[in-house]
């Protein structure tokens, strides 16, 4: 009896401890996540922070008749539609090319890994001297015979920033599905190959199914990541860029500098539903997909 009580004892002590060290980290939550957030929601619903007047729905549908949010929204789905999937895509195909013994791995892995280190500002001047109206690629294009094209300016803008987006984000990406690949166990793999499973069998069927978890979180990052690339297209192209490169951060950022409390945070709920609905679909599929490996 003693030691059940003394067990009891010992577990709440570690409970208390346990949320004694999370009490921080839940505090900084609360005040610089939730409690702006509620804030938030509460301007979309009102007609402006002076008269403080609800009004329901109203700034929703304001945003969805705004020709510039319509434009930006558009713009940032195509983005993320593209260069999320090549992301994780091209970083598997990467990781599992560097699983084989090719010549020259290591300079090959330190040329994908080599962004991780330029600053942002770095890497837009990089763009700059290549994309420009007189950079490096118009001259190879004017020594093959072709003409010069202001790429940033121009429709191939969306292309140019998708290629810079897919360059500095393979290599992070690429690390995790080394590390993933070096966790599945070898004797199942050992045991298909015995039982004359092909390449293509063990990829879908054995390395798919066990890379899922990881998959997950790099659809997850790269995500993120696309949402991050306003600050590449910002100083490439200013506050106004090219219709195709107008992103919803874009938007979010000349309400904020015009004062439109009301717009600027319906967008931002908007935004916030989307994530938690496309995150909510990924950790469903991830469960279903993933749950014989777990058992």
């Amino acid at each position: 009896m003693k030691n059940k009580t003394k067990d009891q004892c010992g577990r709440r002590g570690e409970r208390i401890f346990s949320n004694v060290c999370i009490l921080p980290s839940f505090l900084g939550v609360m005040i610089f996540f939730f409690v702006p957030f509620c804030i938030v929601i509460y301007y979309s619903l009102i007609n402006n922070p002076v008269l403080k007047e609800f009004v329901g729905i109203d700034n929703y549908t304001k945003l969805f008749n705004n020709d510039a949010f319509i434009k930006a929204a558009k713009n940032t789905a195509f983005f993320s539609l593209v260069s999320v999937p090549l992301a994780v895509i091209l970083s598997l195909g990467l990781a599992m090319l560097l699983e084989r013994n090719i010549p020259g791995k290591s300079i090959f892995r330190t040329f994908f890994l080599s962004p991780l280190m330029v600053p942002t500002a770095s890497v837009v001047l990089v763009w700059q001297v290549l994309f420009h109206n007189h950079g490096t690629v118009n001259q190879i294009v004017e020594a093959c015979g072709g003409h010069s094209v202001d790429w940033i300016k121009s429709p191939y803008g969306q292309l140019v920033i998708i290629c810079m987006f897919l360059w500095k984000n393979l290599g992070y990406n690429m690390i995790l599905f080394m590390a993933a690949l070096c966790a599945i166990p070898r004797d199942i793999i050992e045991v298909a190959e015995l039982e004359g499973a092909g390449a293509w069998y063990k990829f879908i069927h054995i390395k798919l199914r066990y890379l899922s978890p990881t998959i997950l979180f790099v659809l997850i990052l790269s995500m993120i990541n696309s949402f991050k690339i306003f600050r590449e297209v910002y100083l490439l192209t200013g506050n106004y860029p090219q219709d195709k490169l107008y992103m919803l951060q874009h938007f979010m950022n000349n309400t904020f500098n015009s004062l439109d409390y009301q717009k600027l945070s319906a967008a931002a709920v908007l935004l916030a539903l989307l994530m938690i609905v496309i995150m909510a679909v990924l950790l469903i599929t991830e469960n279903i997909f993933g749950k014989d490996v777990e058992s």
